[in-house]
């Protein structure tokens, strides 16, 4: 049925908190702390059922607000039952439910802080069936909503990083970046203009 086969991409199961396997959103938090980056606009792709992210910067004083995106109903529902039941978290923290590679710049802020953690994690010929962006096109995307002087960060340690490392050096060629360096499995970059 063509009808099906153009249905929406998503992901049919959750990620709860794995740090053996993936330390990512814990280390970026320690990242963002040992950086003292206060007071940002962060946008992150992938929350995990366990929003470690957006619960630890509403709960460690930095008031940094973070705007996260899954494409998992099971994540989705685990953000609206922790807004539900902690709206401390929930006024800095919001999440909402869709495919990446659908995101309309129009309706983006700027951001201060982008993590691109499962870049090429998620993307195949499903995705083309409705014209999904790239990888290379949310990349560059968000960038362009990255502050100058603002942070893009990947995970090292996923399991389509050989891929996502191709999508890098076609992408820092093209924008106006800096490679920061590692921090444990992150890969740092900085908007330069």
């Amino acid at each position: 049925n063509e009808n099906v086969s153009r249905k929406l991409h998503f992901w049919d199961a959750v990620w709860d908190l794995q740090l053996a396997q993936c330390p990512c959103d814990v280390h970026f938090c320690d990242w963002l702390e040992k950086e003292k980056i206060e007071n940002a606009a962060i946008f992150h792709f992938g929350t995990g059922s366990h929003h470690v992210i957006g619960i630890r910067t509403a709960e460690n004083g930095s008031n940094n607000c973070v705007l996260g995106i899954t494409a998992s109903p099971g994540e989705y529902d685990a953000f609206v039952k922790l807004a539900i039941d902690r709206p401390d978290v929930e006024k800095s923290y919001k999440v909402f439910f869709g495919d990446i590679y659908q995101l309309e710049q129009r309706l983006l802020p700027q951001f201060d802080v982008v993590t691109l953690f499962h870049l090429c994690e998620f993307r195949n010929e499903r995705n083309d069936l409705y014209g999904a962006l790239t990888d290379l096109e949310v990349t560059t995307m968000l960038t362009e909503q990255t502050r100058p002087g603002g942070y893009i960060v990947f995970y090292t340690k996923s399991f389509a990083f050989d891929a996502a490392e191709r999508v890098i050096a076609v992408w820092e060629k093209e924008q106006k970046v800096e490679k920061v360096g590692m921090y444990e499995t992150l890969l740092v970059y900085r908007k330069t203009a």
